[in-house]
């Protein structure tokens, strides 16, 4: 199952003590006790694949190592090994402590979230010619730990929006050669599919319905995915009985959520065109037209090739400008 928000503490390793201890070999006396070694750091690192944030789903602690105690001989002890936590790009991390939010946004992007402990010092560090025999040491510090929630908001070109059942998965695998679940049922897909169209990221959001910003349906869950997509293409089937009623639906459910959402470009693309002649199609746009001008229309088929050429084409041109 599709993972897009967890909540998880990482802990960064605690440094090591430092030790008392001397040369007991004659003439070589003193102090010899070393420092320890730092703790473990923890870093999240951006990478490609989407279902990255799965495996953190049975586990909400993540320690990094502890850095070794000193030695006798005045050696350092061992550092600890950093822990690197992959997350999806798009995925934003909020410090829960801090409130600090971070953006992963390119495949290897690392960031550094909690800083290990240091080491402490040794006897040997506390020498001076007035204290040749010091017992003094410090412990380690411990490390930074934080909690996070992790939520994943894709970064898409486009968006394919709309009601339940209004041909979004088919219309993706169409202009993607994606393979999204299709169904002739409310909420066939229960979880954002992704396609590339000509080097573009093409992402199918799950059916939304009416009340979805407050959570009805499939609710907010799949609002945020949406959130950096540059168009976004409103789906609307020609089945329906009052097609610029669905196209308000979904807008006010966008405005409510983030009013940044309602100023986004967008199209209509009016699915299902097969299944009507032209005229009743040409009819149906001009009603649409007569309720708000200005809207770019399209009616399209998954089973008209030329018209997806023609509609892929145009949102090429639209993201260009």
């Amino acid at each position: 199952m599709f993972t897009d928000e967890v909540k998880i503490k990482v802990i960064a390793g605690q440094g090591g003590d430092g030790v008392v201890a001397f040369n007991k070999i004659k003439m070589s006396l003193g102090p010899t006790g070393g420092k320890g070694g730092n703790g473990g750091n923890v870093y999240f690192e951006g990478v490609s694949n989407l279902s990255a944030l799965n495996k953190y789903k049975h586990k909400n602690e993540y320690c990094a190592e502890n850095g070794q105690n000193g030695k006798k001989d005045n050696s350092e002890g061992k550092s600890g090994k950093d822990l690197v936590l992959t997350v999806p790009i798009g995925s934003v991390l909020h410090n829960m402590q801090t409130r600090e939010e971070i953006d992963i946004t390119q495949v290897g992007q690392k960031i550094l979230v909690a800083k290990g402990g240091i080491g402490g010092r040794g006897n040997f560090s506390f020498r001076s010619p007035t204290n040749t025999s010091p017992k003094e040491r410090e412990l380690g510090k411990p490390g930074m730990e934080f909690d996070f929630y992790i939520e994943l908001r894709f970064i898409a070109d486009i968006g394919l929006i709309g009601l339940p059942n209004a041909g979004k998965s088919s219309l993706l695998n169409e202009l993607t050669k994606a393979d999204a679940k299709v169904g002739n049922y409310n909420f066939t897909t229960l979880e954002p599919n992704l396609g590339v169209m000509d080097g573009l990221i093409l992402a199918d959001i799950p059916g939304l319905i009416e009340g979805a910003s407050l959570g009805k349906g499939l609710g907010i869950k799949f609002l945020r995915h949406i959130q950096r997509t540059k168009i976004l293409a409103h789906c609307i089937s020609l089945e329906s009985n009052d097609l610029f009623g669905d196209y308000e639906i979904i807008k006010k459910e966008l405005q409510n959520y983030d009013q940044k959402l309602a100023k986004k470009k967008e199209v209509i693309l009016l699915t299902k065109s097969d299944m009507f002649d032209e005229k009743s199609v040409k009819k149906k746009i001009e009603q649409i037209k007569k309720e708000k001008s200005g809207l770019e229309i399209f009616a399209i088929s998954v089973h008209d090739q030329d018209g997806l050429e023609n509609l892929r084409r145009r949102l090429l041109t639209m993201l260009k400008k």
